[in-house]
This record gives structure tokens, sequence and C-alpha cells, in this order.
């Protein structure tokens, strides 16, 4: 199998296990907190068994938190976990998955702040029309009452490139931070059960998402970037905005607004677009360097 094929094959094995996230999240039926403390403490616990397998079987140590850097990059994932589960609780899925999206234009607009990249016209152009998506989106969350499920996730899209920026700004290897970073919700999660108490209809729902489709995705999706280019690998990324939405509504009937679909489909088409267009820039460049 060659390189690329080999990226396509993992990518896409990343997208689709990430895709089930959301559906396995409402089929445990249970209670926000309780549900946030058991995905964290599996999802955290399959990293460490990860991380000591990985440990044992290679010749070179991976890294588990690369020092300051990798605790402020794993502060804004533990928060993200939180936010993300809490706008699944408080609003539709499509309106979740469709903002999280916006994820890319975070990261470009806080690498222009923070690491001083002044982004194409492009970039630019494609941050204005998924501002006006998820401006529809919102908008159409406000009249359905659920703008704070809304807002949440796109805090959980600001606070997903926030460590993005961080790790492209130190070039630490952050492999296991997004998967360690859970055991901060979790211990949030429990200290609030403990008040509440703990109420989750299906919990094997809960722990098949957290031991094995969320370290599978998110494997597959650190991994893809060694094979493929980054837009090719954020192309893989969209598999969840598109196929999350499908599933619920399959599985529980829950159909997205007219407003949802017409935000949803403009931040779709804009990150296609912008990716397609990425990549025929490094095709051209990389044909005038051979030819020069």
């Amino acid at each position: 199998m060659s390189d690329h094929r080999k990226g396509l094959v993992l990518t896409t094995i990343g997208g689709l296990a990430l895709s089930f996230d959301v559906p396995l999240v409402k089929l445990g039926d249970g209670e926000l907190w309780s549900v946030i403390a058991l995905r964290s403490l599996v999802t955290c616990a399959a990293a460490i068994v990860l991380w000591l397998l990985a440990v044992y079987f290679s010749k070179r140590r991976p890294v588990l938190v690369p020092g300051r850097a990798g605790l402020l990059a794993g502060l804004c994932y533990g928060l993200s976990t939180m936010t993300f589960l809490g706008a699944v609780f408080l609003t539709a899925t499509a309106n979740v998955v469709f903002i999280v999206a916006f994820t890319p234009m975070f990261a470009a607009l806080f690498g222009w702040l923070v690491l001083k990249e002044v982004p194409s016209l492009s970039t630019v152009l494609t941050m204005v029309a998924m501002a006006a998506g998820v401006a529809l989106i919102v908008a159409g969350g406000l009249e359905a009452g659920g703008l704070l499920g809304d807002l949440l996730a796109a805090l959980t899209s600001a606070l997903l490139a926030g460590a993005i920026t961080i790790a492209r700004k130190t070039r630490s290897d952050m492999g296991f931070v997004p998967l360690v970073a859970t055991a901060l919700p979790a211990l949030i999660g429990l200290a609030m059960v403990g008040n509440e108490g703990f109420a989750v209809a299906a919990p094997v729902w809960i722990v098949f998402d957290g031991a094995v489709m969320i370290p599978l995705a998110f494997w597959c999706l650190a991994t893809g970037p060694r094979y493929l280019s980054g837009p090719e690998v954020g192309m893989f990324y969209l598999l969840e905005t598109i196929l999350a939405p499908i599933w619920v509504w399959l599985i529980f009937s829950e159909v997205p607004t007219a407003q949802t679909v017409a935000g949803g489909a403009i931040l779709v088409s804009a990150l296609i677009l912008h990716s397609a267009w990425q990549m025929r820039a490094k095709g051209q460049s990389a044909h005038r360097s051979i030819h020069t």
C-alpha cells in the first residue's frame, strides 16, 4: 500500500469513528455530568493503556504531556470535552457539528494573531463565508431555544483551535494530549456526580465510545498527516460534520431545521472549496519546484 493510500485509509477510519461520537453519547441516555465523568474516565484510562503499550513496544518513548505547552493545550482540550458534551445536551446535533466545523478558521485566526501568519485571501473569504453560516445556525438556535448549546459549540471550536495553535507554536508532540486531557473533565464530572448521583441508563454505549471510538478516531486522524497534506486530512474531519446528523436522524428521528441545513451547507461548501484550493495551490507549487 502506498503512503498516500495508507493515509486515505487511516483518515477515513478516523473520520467515520468520530462521526459515531454524538449518536453513542445519545444512546447512553444519561445525565450530563454522569456522561462527562464516565466517557472521560474511560478515555483517559484507554490513553494510559495505549501509552504504556507504546512505551513497551516502541524504541522511542512517546511523550505523554510535553511540558507547560502540553499542560496548556491539555487544559484547552479538557475544557472542550465539557463544552462539547454540554452542547450535545442543549442543542441539536447538526448545530453542534456544523459549528465545531468552524475550528480550522478559528485556528487560522489565532495563527494570524499569535503566530503572525497572515492568512491568504482564500482563507479570509472562507472565514467570512463560514462566519455567515455559523450566524445563520445560531440565529436558528436563538429561535428554537438552543442558543446556549450553540454558544457552547462555538466555545468548543475556539478551545480546539487554541490547542492547535499551541501545538503549532511549540512544535511539541501532542499525540496523547487530547486523550490524557480527559482527566480534567473526568475529575470535575465525578465531583458533580458525587453531589447529584450517577445516572446513565445504558452505560455500555458511553464506555464503548470512550474506550474504542474516541481513541481510534484521534489516533487515525493524528497519524494521517504523516502521509497526507493538511488540507486532505481536514477533508476527512468533515465526515463527522456530514454523517453525525444523518446517524442521529436515522436513530432518533432528530430532523435539523431549514436554517441549520442552510448554514451547514454554507460551512461545508466553504471548507471543501478552501481545502480543494489549498491542495491545488500546493500541487502547482510542487510542480514548479520540480521543473526549476
